[in-house]
């Protein structure tokens, strides 16, 4: 019996860890997908194909509303995908990929930030050493790939790649209180609905050019995107944060850059620098350290702080 309890905790961080590899993944499609098709209709080819996936089981998950959820389910679903990738897209116009990568590690600050002001979750002195060890190890990561060439405009850039951060971080303390009422896969279904009729505009950029919808590259990025980096990321990383604190699970995110760099180097022939490896081991020992357990809390709200 023991050994059935600790294989099923052991399932939410292995999703987690699927997860960022899929996410991790999918720069390397994006990277196919807009040298071909407009960021807009990437994006709506992406909720598209995710929303295909999941409508067989729609009946399954459709849910039993309960009063005085729209307004957290509105919330949630604007801020990811909706404002998430339209900031984020926008921010990668403005600065480098190495400043937007530094800036992508404050998720799990805010996440731990949130769930502690809302969720009541208490935080270990261990989650908090674990967070800021993988914390540095994404900003030696990020800093130590090769430079490129600066953004237009690197403050404005920077301050949308936070935006985006923030609208992530929102959304994850939104999803692990709604999953306490909802379907995780539910939620996840509603995500990809609201970004089909957030990027519905991007049709257009399909129409002009309808023919490079053929192409075998595209086809193929779409669908990692949808299937993958979409439904099967998403749907994981909301079933794990309903099992999981939010805190813990937020910290994973630092890994995604780990994986993109990895994969990278040994599929497309990307530079690995000492450097880099470096900041990918001190991303990797600050999440094991945040999942070990601990008693040593340093941080508890005394009652609740449910959003309501």
């Amino acid at each position: 019996m023991s050994k059935g309890i600790a294989r099923a905790d052991l399932l939410p961080f292995a999703a987690l860890f699927a997860t960022v590899v899929f996410w991790g993944a999918s720069f390397a499609a994006i990277r196919v997908a807009v040298n071909i098709l407009h960021p807009q209709a990437v994006m709506f080819c992406r909720m598209a194909i995710a929303c295909l996936i999941m409508l067989p089981f729609t009946k399954r998950l459709i849910p039993t509303w309960h009063r005085g959820d729209l307004k957290l389910l509105i919330p949630m679903v604007l801020l990811q995908p909706c404002l998430y990738f339209f900031f984020e897209s926008n921010a990668l116009q403005l600065t480098t990929s190495s400043q937007a990568g530094v800036i992508s590690a404050s998720v799990p600050v805010l996440v731990a930030l949130g769930a502690w002001l809302f969720l009541s979750e208490k935080i270990s002195g261990k989650i908090i050493s674990g967070l800021f060890i993988s914390v540095a190890g994404v900003i030696i990561l990020t800093l130590c790939g090769k430079s490129t060439i600066p953004g237009d405009n690197p403050l404005l850039g920077n301050s949308l790649e936070f935006f985006a951060m923030a609208c992530a971080a929102g959304n994850m303390i939104l999803v692990k209180q709604l999953s306490l009422r909802y379907n995780p896969w539910t939620l996840t279904g509603l995500q990809f609905l609201a970004g089909l009729i957030f990027f519905s505009p991007g049709i257009r950029h399909i129409l002009a050019a309808p023919q490079v919808m053929l192409r075998p590259d595209l086809l193929t990025a779409l669908v990692l995107l949808g299937a993958f980096a979409s439904v099967g990321a998403f749907g994981m990383y909301n079933w794990s944060i309903s099992r999981v604190p939010a805190t813990k699970a937020s910290v994973f995110i630092n890994l995604v850059p780990v994986v993109a760099v990895f994969l990278g180097w040994t599929l497309l022939g990307e530079s690995l620098t000492p450097g880099q490896i470096t900041g990918a081991a001190f991303v990797g020992m600050g999440v094991l350290i945040s999942q070990k357990p601990g008693n040593n809390r340093i941080w508890a709200r005394p009652r609740p702080g449910v959003i309501n």
